[in-house]
């Protein structure tokens, strides 16, 4: 078992297109320095009944087709996905926690097994590109090494997990691709069945400098921050450039490099105070000093829609391409089971 943890990959094909389509869910921007707000999770259904998982697991938690899946490799991945949820897993979710993990590295394994049988080829030099896009998602060469390090992974190990994962992309793509093809009925008949997931709400497009000060800075760093921010507003107020002040001056990485530009927002995306002055400003008007959990915020609004309903052209793509996700996913638990199914599955816990 090579040690990238494959939570994912067994669904990894389908995972990009799991949410609904952007109009519905109303995803923020990801524009953290304002600090968007998450949007609300749905209540969880009623849980069916799962069996209960031993307070000791054993070596070897299950074999797929006589390939062992060891409890270091269960451990390993359940440390992952707590890791993702940013929290411990809950005692009394362990039982449903430990079978869920289970059961996507007994599908990854299936599916590895399965790029192996077809002899499933990918070229180096795609193995190369994805292990380049990896590294640069790391701000240095150094970081990225540690961050191998603290896995317990060698560059050769990634390189071997990378190969396995675009395998079974090749492989799904293959096996699935004219499964999972949609309409352009079905497209139309969704977005006549959910009118209430293309309602826009009023947005504001607007910029700002962020000078930035922790929540619990003392008040002589605070009062530091401030007289910065002051003394930017104030050449703001004197015509200079907002966009290049933004460029030089804001400690928003993110936006501070396009002019301090955010893009259009609507309410609940931005933390209150934020939100309060975007929406209460005209276009073209530029807040005074905005104070948050972030630091001080000077907001020029650039543009106002008002609220309104998408029309179909501009949400077929995303429409299109959730419906392909969805089938995509059923697509490709139905395959996993079929594997299964004609494999030999064993489980010890």
């Amino acid at each position: 078992m090579t040690r990238i943890i494959p939570i994912v990959v067994v669904l990894a094909f389908a995972a990009c297109s799991k949410s609904a389509p952007a109009a519905a869910s109303s995803q923020a921007q990801e524009t953290p320095t304002p600090g968007q707000a998450a949007p609300a999770n749905p209540a969880p259904a009623a849980a069916a009944a799962v069996k209960p998982v031993p307070a000791q697991l054993p070596e070897v938690v299950a074999r797929v087709n006589g390939e062992a899946i060891n409890r270091s490799a269960l451990e390993e991945a359940v440390s992952e996905v707590e890791a993702r949820a940013g929290q411990p897993m809950p005692a009394d979710q362990r039982d449903r926690v430990l079978r869920a993990v289970l059961d996507q590295l007994i599908g990854y394994r299936l599916l590895v097994q399965e790029t192996a049988a077809r002899k499933t080829a990918v070229p180096d030099a795609d193995v190369e590109a994805r292990i380049g896009q990896i590294r640069s998602q790391f701000p240095s060469e150094e970081i990225f090494q540690q961050q191998l390090q603290q896995r317990k992974m060698t560059l050769e190990q990634l390189r071997v997990d990378t190969r396995a994962s675009l395998q079974i992309t090749a492989l799904l793509q293959a096996e699935l691709d004219a499964k999972t093809a949609v309409t352009a009925e079905q497209v139309n008949d969704f977005y006549v069945k959910n009118p209430a997931a293309f309602q826009q709400g009023e947005r504001v497009k607007a910029s700002h400098i962020l000078v930035r000060v922790q929540a619990n800075a003392d008040p002589a760093e605070r009062e530091k921050a401030r007289a910065k921010a002051a003394g930017l507003l104030a050449d703001v107020k004197a015509g200079k450039d907002f966009a290049a002040l933004a460029k030089q001056y804001s400690d928003d990485p993110g936006s501070g490099a396009q002019g301090g530009d955010l893009g259009f927002f609507q309410r609940g995306q931005m933390v209150p105070p934020f939100e309060q002055a975007a929406f209460a400003l005209a276009v073209g008007q530029t807040s005074e000093l905005v104070t948050s959990d972030f630091g001080f915020h000077i907001i020029r609004v650039t543009d106002k829609q008002p609220g309104r309903t998408q029309t179909l052209d501009e949400v077929r793509p995303e429409i299109e391409q959730y419906l392909v996700g969805q089938n995509r996913e059923q697509q490709t638990r139905l395959f996993v089971e079929a594997l299964k199914a004609k494999g030999k599955v064993e489980i010890y816990i």
